[in-house]
């Protein structure tokens, strides 16, 4: 227990101050957030959405707080944080709705859409197995990457990981991939992959960390943010892995909310807060030039 409440307070930690808040400078990970307060409401993209949405004034957003840069709690234990927090907020401005933000756990969010929650934003790689259930505007890409302890002490080899411990969020892509694994393993005849799920992505970088795991899986952004807040004790193995698009999830067949989110999103990439707020957290990498709906995937 004690272990967890110091990786999650470790990895709440800034890599540098390069945003602007109206928050004063007494915790750093808010001061870091991106000031959206100069963002004014865009009449007609908000006029696209239906009255579903905007009867309450609010915009609901389902998120998962422990994801780490896209979203986690401040140093203060209350306050969410990170370049998807800021996408949302800014969202909100140009929508001009109070933002709403609902922590829930991964697995729980996309069910929910349309009916607790008016989106989903949590770091969702776009699949056709999700698309099944919502309809996807894209804002970033990215991929998954291994990390290991430093200095590999277990010799761990992304290319063979029959008879490895890997630790993995519930419900995410890597979650999956690591099943793929292990069928793989068993049907080569191999000792199998030895995976282990938690709800929360700070307690799978936990177990990699007090060395009940070989290795962890999560997408290059969280994978990399873990490595940079945990003071040395972690290491990316291996190169970045199936870069797919990730997604806003909007409630399957609603399409006036589909295009005003597309809408909200061109604006705001075109007048450059998106780029600042994926600068502001360091992963322009994620970047992508322009959303799409429901896009093409492999799988």
């Amino acid at each position: 227990m004690m272990l967890a409440a110091v990786v999650a307070a470790t990895m709440m930690v800034p890599l540098a101050a390069c945003g602007t808040s109206d928050a004063t400078d007494s915790d750093p990970d808010i001061a870091r957030s991106y000031d959206v307060s100069h963002i004014q409401k865009d009449e007609k993209i908000a006029a696209m959405l239906p009255e579903s949405i905007t009867k309450d004034g609010k915009l609901s957003v389902g998120v998962n707080v422990t994801y780490a840069p896209a979203e986690f709690l401040a140093s203060d234990g209350k306050t969410s944080v990170g370049y998807e927090i800021d996408l949302d907020k800014a969202l909100a401005k140009v929508f001009g709705l109070d933002l709403d933000i609902e922590n829930a756990t991964f697995d729980t969010i996309i069910p929910s859409v349309g009916s607790k929650y008016d989106l989903g934003i949590s770091g969702f790689t776009v699949n056709k197995d999700r698309m099944d259930a919502v309809d996807f505007v894209t804002y970033a890409k990215a991929g998954l990457t291994f990390a290991v302890r430093k200095g590999n002490p277990t010799h761990a080899d992304p290319k063979q990981l029959c008879g490895t411990r890997v630790s993995v969020q519930v419900g995410v892509v890597a979650e999956t991939e690591m099943y793929k694994a292990q069928d793989a393993c068993k049907a080569a005849g191999k000792e199998r992959i030895e995976i282990l799920p938690y709800r929360n992505q700070t307690d799978v970088t936990t177990a990699l960390i007090a060395g009940r795991v070989d290795l962890m899986y999560a997408d290059t952004p969280v994978s990399g943010y873990a490595v940079a807040q945990t003071d040395g004790q972690l290491q990316t193995l291996g190169e970045n892995e199936g870069v797919q698009p990730m997604g806003i999830a909007v409630q399957k067949g609603d399409e006036r909310t589909v295009k005003a989110v597309k809408a909200a999103l061109e604006k705001l990439m075109a007048d450059g807060t998106y780029k600042a707020i994926m600068k502001t957290w360091g992963v322009e990498n994620v970047m992508i030039d322009r959303p799409e709906v429901n896009p093409k995937v492999d799988a």
